[in-house]
């Protein structure tokens, strides 16, 4: 999937939120991050940590482009191309809804 698939199925103006039972936690005996849905654990790496973090079903995509920018100082383009392409692989999964 590229970017450009990801940036017309999500829009920089929607608002993502985890789905039902869906939870982001952190495994203290493992001491990482896990994305725990139903039937299914996933071990986000840190990069992607940062963007879920960052999901709480208030901040529109562009916010949440725009905090990782100015938490890392790095550049849009690729900030927006990475964001969108790990939503969009998480909504495909239906662990991540977006919402206007």
């Amino acid at each position: 999937m590229t970017a450009e698939t990801a940036s017309t199925r999500l829009p920089a103006t929607g608002v993502p939120r985890l789905a039902r039972g869906v939870r982001l936690r952190h495994d203290e005996a493992r001491g990482q991050w896990v994305l725990l849905a139903p039937e299914r654990v996933l071990q986000p790496d840190p990069v992607a940590v940062e963007i879920l973090k960052r999901v709480d079903g208030e901040r529109s995509i562009d916010a949440i482009i725009d905090d990782l920018i100015a938490a890392f100082s790095v550049e849009r383009g690729r900030v927006a191309a990475d964001v969108d392409a790990f939503l969009a692989g998480l909504a495909e999964k239906g662990m991540v809804e977006v919402g206007p």
